[in-house]
């Protein structure tokens, strides 16, 4: 079973932002609650040793910033950027005089700096995108429980190499430490289609640029599910099935066709991920939502300044408490889909955690302690769409509040 690392968003043929997979049942309605299903029933079939499964699996890199380098077919010219570069008024970066004039102060500016040094040595034709692991000042040495390692923290996870092996001389003696995920084609930077099917071998090698795909075999044979797990996970899964058929489909794709209500839903169950609070009690989980809501809502026509505005917010604030009080049982069911998603899915990750090739920890008041990599992707494929597999009570909360190495 072959997994390639990366940390890869997609919108609009461009990776820039990836659902978990719960949340596709709020995202995408009835096509995103039967997606995520397939999704997990493929992910079961591969784990329990099925090759001819549909699906392929990743591993998420905790990279910042993210980075995007090569030739813009408009010009020809070698740029390095962020995620701004598929923008209308682009921030492409071919000097450094055009980094200060785009990011003018912090880590980022001279990040892109050494990424515009460095980069073009690797002969990149076309454009990729990828995660900065470190630049050369970022490598630190640090000994956790007695074995000494090269380590690096680009956003919330350490990651730990150790020290006496060969892929921490290799990354010691680079400039810049780049995971590259996806691949760009197209005449135009704003047109350009995303691949997951990236083929670094065409890269020149160099000192100066430790680079990978992070594409590895699960030699030990370690990820793999026992009979029991199968039968629990399917067991999950057709509670799941069942579930979703009991949940009109008109309210499940009215929320997914409204942004204003989805905003609503997702803020509020965000916060009950920063707070670190899974959600047991799906019937008081939507109470809460619908009062959080009404207090917003209120606070909003209080706000008001004029009469009008006051009256245009208070019809507003009708349509939208109607919604939730009338749907209340059927988002107290998608809950509890979700939740049964969300069930599955950690066994799908938990599984996956046992392959791991770098060392992994965060950071504790006394030292460090040993954690899973960020998590995992789902990729489709035939279709190429992806969905983020997460611990989003491990991973997410610790996300929510870090405070990015590169933009201190």
């Amino acid at each position: 079973m072959n997994f390639t690392e990366f940390l890869t968003e997609a919108k609009q043929n461009k990776n820039v932002h990836l659902e978990h997979i719960e949340d596709e049942v709020l995202n995408r309605g009835v096509n995103g609650a039967r997606d995520a299903i397939n999704f997990l029933q493929a992910l079961r079939d591969m784990l329990a040793g099925n090759s001819q499964t549909k699906v392929n699996v990743t591993t998420k890199w905790d990279g910042a910033p993210a980075i995007f380098a090569g030739i813009n077919p408009e010009n020809g010219k070698f740029f390095v950027g962020t995620k701004s570069v598929f923008n209308k008024n682009a921030k492409l970066n071919y000097t450094n005089a055009d980094i200060d004039a785009n990011h003018p102060s912090g880590g980022l500016n001279s990040k892109l700096k050494v990424a515009l040094a460095y980069l073009p040595k690797l002969g990149i034709k076309g454009v990729l995108q990828g995660d900065m692991m470190f630049t050369k000042g970022d490598l630190k040495k640090e000994n956790i429980d007695g074995t000494n390692y090269v380590v690096f923290q680009p956003n919330t996870i350490v990651y730990a190499v150790p020290a006496d092996s060969k892929l921490a001389k290799t990354m010691t003696a680079a400039q810049v430490g780049v995971v590259w995920h996806t691949s760009y084609t197209g005449q135009k930077l704003e047109d350009m289609t995303a691949s997951f099917n990236i083929d670094i071998g065409r890269l020149a090698q160099t000192k100066d640029v430790w680079f990978r795909d992070a594409t590895f075999t699960d030699a030990s044979g370690s990820a793999t599910f026992t009979s029991q797990e199968t039968e629990k996970i399917t067991n999950i899964l057709s509670e799941a099935g069942r579930t979703f058929k009991t949940i009109p489909s008109l309210t499940m794709n009215r929320l997914a066709a409204s942004e204003s209500l989805l905003t609503y839903v997702k803020t509020f169950n965000n916060a009950k991920v920063r707070e670190g609070q899974k959600i047991t009690d799906t019937r008081r989980h939507t109470m809460d939502l619908i009062r959080y809501v009404e207090d917003k809502l209120n606070k909003s026509v209080q706000d008001a300044k004029k009469e009008e505005t006051k009256r245009k917010r208070i019809t507003e604030k009708t349509d939208v408490m109607r919604f939730f009080r009338s749907s209340a049982t059927q988002l107290k069911l998608m809950f509890d889909l979700m939740n049964l998603i969300v069930d599955a899915k950690i066994m799908v990750v938990r599984k996956l955690e046992t392959v791991k090739s770098i060392g992994t920890f965060v950071r504790t008041d006394d030292g460090f302690r040993i954690t899973a990599p960020e998590g995992f992707v789902a990729v489709d494929r035939l279709r190429g769409n992806a969905v983020k597999l997460v611990d989003r009570l491990e991973f997410s909360q610790a996300n929510f509040n870090a405070q990015k190495q590169w933009d201190k």
